[in-house]
């Protein structure tokens, strides 16, 4: 197996990150640095990344998980917050998050240790739509819902067209469901405050086809082989 599939089996990175590991002399093997793309691992070669050794390839982990409020999207955290990972501490695999929500943002967030499937999600030229909805404050007229369909400057970033559906209005707030496709930090907190109606809440509620459905926040579920397999295609 080249190395490279080896190293995203491992949920280690996608192939194009470990090709840029293998490429920056991160990767030993056998204890030689390995600046060979093609090498083919054998069973009894023992890879290591920035000195530590890879246990081997995992068994592939698909998971979707409602990502609660005040839980950072990350591995580990230098100031002691709880982190996604700490929801699925019971999984036995690495995991990693595929793509960020932010502090304040819950819902569908997956998590998985195949790296070729989280380059396919994130990666901007597949374009999979994310969901949200949101709770924004004031009414949303016609012209700034035109506005945020069509594409809104959020700071020196035009954003491209939208889907966006008023779900409820009261009255000092309206609810909404937009779907965007780009993954710009704080993408749609930022468009909202562009047309003047910050958001008070927001939940992304699905990712692609894959919907958050009724998991409650803090559990997670398997992805269903359908939907991994979308998700590889998409």
């Amino acid at each position: 197996m080249r190395i490279n599939k080896y190293l995203s089996q491992a949920g280690i990175a996608s192939r194009r990150k470990a090709d840029d590991l293998i490429r920056s002399g991160n990767i030993k093997v056998n204890g030689a640095v390995m600046k060979e793309p093609g090498y083919d691992v054998k069973d009894e070669d023992v890879v290591e990344v920035n000195g530590r050794p890879v246990e081997g390839m995992q068994k592939p982990v698909y998971l979707l998980l409602n990502k609660p409020l005040g839980v950072i999207t990350s591995v580990k955290d230098d100031k002691e917050r709880m982190t996604v990972n700490e929801l699925v501490k019971d999984v036995d695999a690495r995991l990693f998050p595929v793509g960020r929500l932010d502090y304040n943002t819950t819902g569908a967030l997956i998590m998985t240790n195949d790296g070729d499937l989280t380059y396919r999600v994130t990666h901007p030229r597949h374009e999979l739509d994310k969901t949200y909805r949101a709770l924004v404050k004031g009414i949303l007229s016609r012209e700034k819902l035109a506005k945020l369909r069509n594409g809104v400057d959020i700071g020196g970033f035009v954003t491209s067209r939208a889907r966006v559906s008023i779900i409820k209005e009261g009255k000092n707030s309206t609810l909404v469901e937009i779907s965007i496709h780009e993954g710009k930090n704080r993408q749609v907190r930022k468009m909202f405050a562009a047309v003047g109606n910050p958001v008070q809440s927001l939940t992304r509620i699905a990712i692609g086809e894959v919907r958050l459905g009724h998991l409650k926040e803090g559990h997670y579920r398997k992805l269903t082989p359908e939907e991994v397999q979308y998700l590889k295609n998409c």
